[in-house]
């Protein structure tokens, strides 16, 4: 009997439909991270920039448009990433030039050097601080201004006072208890009416805005030294006067124009 011939297997000639699926599928996963990547937050970039260049004090300006994946010719700078960097560097030149203008009228009171400043004027950001050693300006344990310091608190009035701005006057004290006896049983007490001491003479010999100004009574919660040396007691007990600045304020215009 002859044996049945073996029936060819028949030959899968789309085979080659898998693998262009499988290529499309890689194609199109490609291209959709190459868009996710494209969606740069443009103005978030733009303002990390400039704030690095304020603070590192570069002159230099961003670009604008969307960041490039590969190579070719730059974005071009200027527009309102331009702006924004002229306007901050603006700013932070007129609170400096604002800082050095207070310095300058207060250095004739203050010409003996001392471990603990008599006067010290910080600026952090927009902020605009003007500290005062409590040990100058006020008797221990007493709230009434002393009258060899009216003079040095009139040169500072003068430069604060004309611009308008809210003015906080803040009171601290250092660890030690009040005295028993006193007119104050706390150092919240003392340190709130030192401030409020202060800000009437504001009021009442320079003629500050009452709207504009503000007493504030913190005690001995905010330190500048956690040392318990008579150096660090002193440091710690002060009067701050803060001048919160805005960021399209006109003073600090005026105040770079003055340079």
């Amino acid at each position: 009997m002859a044996r049945r011939r073996r029936e060819e297997e028949h030959e899968n000639h789309e085979r080659w439909l898998v693998s262009y699926a499988d290529f499309m599928t890689l194609l199109f996963a490609f291209f959709v991270v190459m868009y996710a990547v494209s969606r740069v937050d443009n103005k978030r970039v733009v303002q990390a920039a400039e704030s690095i260049r304020w603070a590192m004090h570069f002159s230099g300006t961003g670009g604008t448009g969307a960041l490039p994946l590969f190579d070719g010719p730059p974005s071009e700078g200027g527009g309102p990433a331009l702006e924004a960097g002229t306007s901050m560097r603006q700013e932070h030149r007129g609170i400096e030039l604002l800082r050095k203008r207070i310095e300058r009228r207060v250095r004739p009171f203050v010409m003996e050097r001392r471990p603990v400043p008599v006067v010290s004027v910080l600026v952090e950001g927009r902020r605009l601080t003007v500290r005062l050693a409590a040990t100058e300006f006020f008797d221990p344990g007493q709230a009434a201004l002393r009258p060899q310091a009216l003079a040095l608190l009139d040169a500072i009035a003068e430069e604060l006072v004309p611009l308008g701005r809210p003015l906080r006057v803040e009171g601290h004290t250092d660890e030690t208890p009040v005295g028993g006896g006193g007119r104050w049983i706390s150092n919240w007490e003392l340190s709130a009416a030192r401030a409020a001491t202060v800000v009437g003479y504001l009021e009442q010999a320079h003629a500050a805005r009452p709207a504009g100004l503000s007493a504030v009574g913190l005690g001995s919660a905010h330190p500048l030294s956690g040392d318990a040396t008579p150096e660090a007691h002193e440091r710690n007990r002060r009067v701050e006067l803060v001048l919160e600045l805005e960021p399209k304020d006109e003073l600090l215009g005026a105040a770079a124009q003055e340079e």
